[in-house]
């Protein structure tokens, strides 16, 4: 018997985006979608370029995000790739809501 994985489980982590991906709606896609999943944190453009944040969350729907972020973005993008950071497990949010930074 394997461990059943609880659904609950809170993960916290940084990602960057990189490739065509700002002025193209995605921070406010990014905010929408973790907002819709539960997901707290943060999201901004970068002066590199790129779109970075913290995001805060059930495990399973911050997967989800980073699939979306990887992969497909806001109609417009061209990712390259999206790096995660400082991946770890939570007890609780640190953050109250998601936000755009600027």
């Amino acid at each position: 018997m394997g461990i059943i994985p609880d659904i609950r489980q809170l993960v916290t982590l940084d990602f960057e985006v990189y490739g065509h991906v700002q002025g193209l709606n995605l921070t406010k896609d990014t905010r929408d979608r973790c907002t819709k999943a539960g997901i707290t944190g943060w999201v901004k453009n970068s002066k590199q370029g790129t779109i970075v944040g913290k995001m805060q969350g059930p495990k399973d729907e911050v997967d989800k995000m980073i699939t979306w972020l990887s992969t497909e973005g806001s109609p417009g993008c061209e990712i390259q790739r999206c790096d995660l950071r400082n991946q770890s497990n939570l007890n609780r949010l640190d953050y109250k809501d998601f936000a755009i930074r600027f």
